[in-house]
């Protein structure tokens, strides 16, 4: 009884060894499977990853002007009409009426050295003068009596009441008077030259504009010594240094290569490196006859024809020659691409813009060729940086790396 209970307490072995290899086949093809899966999500992360290298550019603004430049040249403002202003008298600055950036008209008083030895001197001309003419009139009063005297000593000789010698004082009287008034007449005329001459003398230590301009420096202070020469130690040969801003043109040199370009009256467009956003219209005025041999150039002159307050001299500038007039529609600026950076998706076209180490796809509104560039007229703005190519491997969001890093 016993021997039969330990007998049923054996293990079938052949019954249950079908199901232990079901269960080891199943975890088999269990791992392989995570595994399947973990490789997967590893080659996707690595393509998702794996950064592109592109080529970048940078979205533009450019000027339609662009399209049809000739020729461009580098110069400076320069003011055609300027003056270093000084007196021709010597003498210590006493008073200054203007600084730096003062509009001033012709005539006007910029400054004055000290002139009472000067003012003496006109004051005593001009009583002079009067003095002179006060001589003429009593001169001239007894010229008129001296005629009367002599009229009547005339008629009293016809007669025989006067003697010959009698009419003879008489007509010595007038001639005499007559010498006094012309003699008045030649002081009056000294004392007005004399006059002129001290009021020159005096004028001399007035410094006035000598045309309609601008104050560019101050060359002296109240109580310097003014000279014309500046032969004195520290003496100051100039006041202030004035230019005429309505004389204000670009001097540009151009290669005598390229000289057949220019030609006088042509079209030029001028852009400022202190003013970026603007451009002037502008005209070939004159070209120098004369060549910069160590440069191999020869300097153009180009007018503006707008005025501007903005406009100094000294300023560097950049010239473009044109083939023709700017039109009213083509002065404003417009952005503009490389083609080769526009795509086609979903029949939009559209360009890839760098943000950091992705791009991000926008879709663009193109306009009108502009030389090399297309317009856009919309989707992105001026300074950007797209990507140009490759193109075909690029997709909203994908990782970059440009050819610089």
């Amino acid at each position: 009884m016993a021997q039969e209970d330990l007998n049923r307490l054996t293990i079938d072995k052949e019954r249950y060894a079908p199901s232990r290899r079901a269960g080891k086949n199943r975890r088999f093809w269990l791992v392989l499977g995570v595994v399947a899966v973990l490789l997967a999500l590893a080659l996707w992360s690595l393509i998702v990853r794996r950064s592109v290298e592109v080529e970048v550019a940078t979205v533009s603004m450019v000027y339609p002007s662009q399209t049809f430049s000739l020729l461009n040249a580098s110069g400076y403002v320069v003011a055609q009409r300027k003056a270093a202003v000084s007196s021709k008298a010597t003498g210590r600055l006493e008073w200054l009426g203007v600084e730096e950036g003062s509009v001033v008209k012709k005539g006007d008083l910029l400054a004055r050295l000290e002139n009472r030895d000067t003012a003496a001197d006109r004051d005593q001309a001009a009583a002079n003068l009067a003095a002179a003419r006060e001589s003429l009139q009593q001169a001239q009063v007894e010229q008129k009596d001296a005629a009367r005297a002599l009229s009547r000593s005339k008629e009293l000789f016809s007669q025989g009441i006067i003697s010959r010698a009698d009419y003879d004082t008489a007509e010595a009287r007038y001639q005499k008077g007559v010498a006094a008034s012309a003699g008045a007449k030649a002081s009056i005329r000294g004392a007005q030259a004399a006059l002129r001459g001290a009021e020159a003398a005096f004028d001399y230590t007035l410094i006035r504009a000598p045309f309609d301009g601008v104050v560019l420096t101050k060359n002296a202070d109240v109580g310097d010594i003014v000279s014309p020469l500046a032969a004195a130690a520290n003496a100051k040969a100039a006041v202030v240094t004035l230019a005429d801003m309505g004389s204000l043109q670009v001097e540009a040199d151009v290669s005598e290569a390229n000289l057949a370009k220019v030609r006088v009256g042509q079209p030029c467009e001028i852009l400022l490196d202190a003013l970026p956003e603007a451009r002037f219209r502008g005209e070939l005025h004159t070209i120098v006859p004369t060549a910069d041999r160590s440069k191999g150039s020869v300097m153009v002159k180009v007018r503006f024809l707008d005025q501007d307050r903005r406009l100094l001299p000294e300023m560097s500038a950049k010239v473009a020659f044109l083939e023709r007039p700017v039109q009213p529609g083509e002065s404003k600026p417009r952005i503009a691409l490389p083609p080769a950076s526009i795509a086609r998706r979903d029949g939009r076209d559209v360009v890839f813009v760098v943000t950091g180490e992705k791009v991000v796809q926008k879709p663009v509104t193109l306009g009108a060729r502009i030389g090399e560039l297309v317009e856009v007229t919309s989707g992105v703005k001026a300074g950007e940086r797209i990507a140009v190519k490759p193109l075909d491997r690029l997709r909203d969001n994908s990782r970059i790396k440009t050819a610089e890093k």
